[in-house]
């Protein structure tokens, strides 16, 4: 039977730019494991009412419900120890979770500067609303004054990447020589601006696009299947 995964989509529901889905739809490759995905819009809070919170990515996998990406992967590591392990050591581990904590609060925040006019665009007519919302009560702005002056911005987002850069220059993936789950941690974020921004964030040769054009061939281009606004 195939893990479940609901995965938060745009008004069309094969666009998914969620960066936390994106984290465990490529754990689930990593691990090999058969998935299936169902798209989830921010007000399809009933759909996913069992799982007793009310975001995405959440996973069903036989009697089990898993919500929250570092749990998932946590989880997929203890359930399937037999499958390629997403943190190979103690010591692994510990460097992922540094990894999702700059990632979140050192990228996300200059990426979402950039994507949030283009991503609220993308949305389902039904989530525009409570986008808006939460938003502009989390920003204290609108979303158009909180995204405004993109251009501006982008040089000082590029330069505030330069520890992964140097990383990426002297090793093929953060995880070292092949990818780890502290990959997919940073590649959901880019996978998230790809899909949602009409400009690219990242200049052709910068080594995290080569990185990230890496990951997005890897399982057969599933993550490159997810067409890119930009393109």
């Amino acid at each position: 039977m195939p893990i479940t995964l609901y995965d938060l989509a745009a008004a069309d529901p094969d666009i998914r730019f969620s960066p936390n889905c994106w984290r465990v739809r490529m754990a689930l490759a990593h691990k090999g494991l058969e998935t299936e995905t169902v798209p989830w819009r921010f007000t399809d809070k009933e759909v996913i009412a069992f799982s007793e919170q009310g975001k995405t990515p959440v996973i069903v996998d036989g009697d089990r419900t898993v919500v929250d990406s570092w749990s998932i992967a946590v989880y997929l590591d203890e359930a399937y120890p037999d499958r390629p392990k997403l943190f190979e050591s103690p010591q692994a581990r510990a460097h992922a979770f540094f990894v999702k904590n700059w990632v979140e609060t050192a990228v996300n925040p200059g990426i979402i500067r950039q994507i949030i006019l283009p991503l609220f665009a993308m949305l389902a007519e039904k989530d525009q609303p409570y986008f808006r919302e939460t938003r502009e009560k989390a920003f204290g702005t609108t979303l158009e004054d909180f995204g405004a002056g993109q251009a501006e911005l982008l040089p000082a987002f590029r330069k505030s990447l330069q520890p992964m850069r140097v990383t990426l220059s002297a090793q093929p993936y953060l995880g070292g020589e092949a990818p780890s789950f502290a990959d997919y941690l940073a590649f959901g974020a880019f996978q998230w601006a790809r899909v949602s921004a009409p400009h690219d964030l990242l200049e052709a040769d910068d080594p995290i696009a080569t990185w990230r054009r890496s990951l997005l061939d890897m399982y057969d281009g599933l993550a490159g299947a997810m067409p890119a606004r930009a393109a």
